[in-house]
């Protein structure tokens, strides 16, 4: 082989090996990236930054805590719900003190709030004394009874003896519960009260839970 030949020979392998090497700018030597291998980088992007599996399914959204409803609010107490009795007396300073009381004998949780309407009757029923007054100062509640618990209401009136006024015994007392218009009967124990209306007039409080005792 000639000269020539060998020199032509040399050239051609230097430009294979140049193509074939690439160089930093330290003049270090570094192998260019195939094309298959860059393409393929470039379609997938790069993987999970925060070291998740890839392919690990990420739940959308914001997860929310379930509720359960609301229970419904208990009805009003109704006549038929309820039975009415008289607490004992509780004198003091010339006064007659005394608790209504309204006990829930239905099987079901019912509510009241307010006044209870107050009558003293004879035996006929019908109302021998002016309507006892509201209390003044007192404030309404809402009272919840649930099956077999008690609300009361206090009545409260001077002697009469002590305001010379005139008097009259009732048979009973007939109490409506709030809201209702139908009376529940109590036999009325406390004695004679004022049938004027001008002294000793019977005040009645609204109701509160308890039975006053």
């Amino acid at each position: 082989m000639t000269y020539r030949h060998v020199l032509t020979a040399l050239l051609a392998c230097c430009a294979v090996l140049t193509a074939c090497t690439s160089h930093t700018p330290d003049g270090t030597s570094a192998a260019a990236p195939s094309g298959p291998a860059s393409a393929t980088a470039a379609a997938t992007g790069p993987g999970p930054a925060d070291g998740a599996p890839t392919g690990s399914a990420r739940p959308s959204g914001t997860g929310t805590a379930e509720q359960s409803p609301a229970e419904p609010a208990p009805k009003r107490c109704r006549t038929a719900d309820l039975k009415a009795a008289l607490g004992p007396n509780h004198p003091g300073a010339g006064q007659s003190n005394f608790a209504l009381v309204l006990t829930n004998r239905s099987p079901h949780t019912c509510r009241m709030s307010g006044f209870p309407g107050v009558a003293f009757v004879d035996a006929s029923g019908a109302a021998v004394t002016p309507d006892p007054e509201r209390a003044t100062g007192t404030r309404r509640q809402s009272v919840t009874l649930a099956p077999g618990a008690d609300a009361w209401a206090g009545l409260s009136y001077t002697d009469p003896a002590l305001t010379g006024v005139t008097t009259v015994t009732p048979r009973a007392l007939l109490v409506t519960p709030p809201d209702e218009t139908a009376a529940l009967s109590v036999p009325w124990t406390g004695g004679r009260v004022s049938n004027t209306g001008k002294a000793s007039v019977p005040q009645v409080t609204v109701l509160r839970p308890g039975s006053g005792a």
